[in-house]
């Protein structure tokens, strides 16, 4: 049976955390700034963890972490 193979734009999108919870990055912070409020883009800012909904279908497509 060949090895899995994980999706590679998934696999740059996500990381795991020490305690086996996923890590993203906040959408929506790249253009079209001028319109959003200096708070607004200050919380674009670090990390998030993924809803625990979502962690599911995200091991399903990164199975090797």
């Amino acid at each position: 049976m060949p090895k899995m193979k994980s999706n590679s734009g998934a696999a740059k999108r996500f990381s795991k955390t020490g305690s086996g919870k996923w890590k993203r990055n906040k959408a929506f912070s790249s253009h079209i700034l001028t319109k959003k409020s200096p708070k607004r883009i200050r919380n674009f800012r670090g990390t998030e963890l993924v809803a625990a909904a979502d962690q599911k279908a995200l091991k399903r497509l990164i199975p090797g972490l």
